[in-house]
């Protein structure tokens, strides 16, 4: 089983950065798949991003491109996201997930476990 807990989130005012990370334990296999979620209040849970531990693939939502990275360090089993430009509608709760397999999709019910997230809020 493996447990995840982010840390990071804060509130910025419109286009500042954040970096968001989320720390991995237990047992983990040995190729996953790590991913970021965010979900505004009343709103669904979509996907951001997610990266590949085997070779480090990664693949990114069309909204934060040129402005969001994804990144994961193996050996240190954290998860980051770097945040820049960061505008009022990225608001939300932004939550990592893990999937013990490879994956390229970003969408919610593929992951297997869940962190309880960390709060971003961008102000104008």
């Amino acid at each position: 089983q493996v447990q995840l807990m982010e840390s990071g989130g804060g509130s910025v005012q419109d286009g500042g950065s954040l970096r968001l990370s989320c720390t991995i334990s237990g047992d983990p296999d040995q190729y996953y798949t790590m991913a970021w979620f965010r979900q505004a209040p009343g709103g669904e849970r979509e996907g951001v991003a997610n990266v590949y531990s085997g070779d480090g693939s990664t693949v990114l939502a069309e909204f934060v491109k040129g402005r969001f990275t994804i990144s994961l360090d193996n050996a240190e089993r954290k998860l980051y996201l770097q945040m820049n430009n960061l505008q009022p509608t990225d608001t939300g709760m932004y939550l990592c997930a893990y999937a013990s397999h490879r994956l390229r999709a970003l969408v919610a019910p593929a992951y297997d476990e869940w962190g309880r997230g960390t709060q971003v809020t961008i102000s104008s």
